[in-house]
């Protein structure tokens, strides 16, 4: 058996990627997209006639709106692959925007819907500032289950908790080249930062009886995934999937809600005072979120250059 296999005996696994023709070989669970992986999958040939044909069906419309109608062509095509859920992410450039996010959620749901899909299997994909939070807060109230991302901290994972969102993705590799820049050292296996903040972040949910899923994500390397044998959800790339799936080395559980319930970790209360603080407080979070929300929004913007100059 190989470490896939392993893995996928204790976490379920997801396709982190746009390009669905990969998924097929992994047999995922779930898939996530971002805008960076949507811009990456459309500029390949293959993937190309697709935006073409979101342009040409929805001529006349904004480029926004046309923008979504990629993003649902994308995940529908997906959903004909995998047996679970898409993940499809929100514009960044609503991430400070609460009422914004809540009318894009709707939105998205609204036009999958359109097209026979099931809000069932779709994740609506927002960053974990605290406008995004309270925009999940409201969207999981009418049914639209959200997946947080951009999430590098424990106050962001409880703020989402609290709110009562679906799922989180906290991201290993990116805490993982935070901690490897500032302090010039390699991590490995369980002493790898990002690792350390996934598990402390499964084991506080599990210790107190939060129902929102912990999905690792961002993975850097093999031995980080391997770490987290065992959270809910890992979504790994096609190139890491493909490693995991040709090593027979053995795999075994690290995380599990026996050793969660027994372990040493303080409650925390949040406001929105309190929760931009600790955010502020942590250095590497606060970076990161900004960065990833930069990153994201000129990836956005590259998109939209990209439909319009169909137009």
């Amino acid at each position: 058996m190989n470490q896939l296999e392993q893995l996928k005996q204790y976490t379920t696994i997801v396709a982190d990627t746009g390009d669905f023709q990969s998924m097929k070989a992994f047999a995922p669970q779930d898939a996530t997209t971002n805008p960076s992986l949507i811009l990456k999958a459309v500029q390949k040939d293959e993937y190309k006639p697709i935006m073409e044909k979101a342009a040409r069906d929805h001529a006349g419309k904004s480029t926004g709106e046309i923008v979504d109608q990629l993003l649902v062509a994308f995940g529908r095509q997906i959903l004909e692959i995998i047996p679970g859920r898409v993940s499809t992410e929100t514009d960044a450039r609503l991430s400070f925007d609460t009422e914004g996010s809540i009318a894009k959620g709707r939105e998205l749901i609204r036009l999958y819907e359109t097209a026979g899909v099931p809000r069932e299997r779709v994740l609506i994909k927002i960053a974990s500032t605290w406008e995004g939070i309270r925009a999940a807060q409201v969207l999981e109230k009418e049914g639209i289950r959200c997946n947080m991302t951009l999430l590098f901290s424990l106050p962001q994972a409880v703020a989402c908790a609290e709110a009562g969102v679906q799922l989180i993705s906290p991201f290993v590799g990116r805490i993982y080249d935070w901690y490897k820049k500032s302090s010039g050292q390699e991590y490995t296996g369980a002493e790898d930062p990002g690792v350390q903040s996934v598990k402390r972040i499964y084991n506080y949910y599990r210790k107190f009886g939060y129902q929102t899923e912990v999905m690792g994500a961002s993975f850097r390397n093999t031995s980080q995934i391997i770490e987290l044998a065992g959270c809910d959800l890992l979504t790994i790339s096609p190139e890491l999937l493909q490693k995991l799936a040709e090593s027979d080395a053995p795999l075994t559980r690290k995380l599990s809600p026996a050793e969660a319930k027994n372990s040493d970790i303080a409650k925390i209360a949040l406001d929105e005072k309190t929760f931009r603080r600790l955010l502020n407080d942590d250095a590497m979070a606060t970076e990161k979120l900004a960065e990833g929300i930069r990153a994201f929004c000129v990836d956005a913007d590259k998109l939209d250059k990209l439909i319009e100059a169909l137009g």
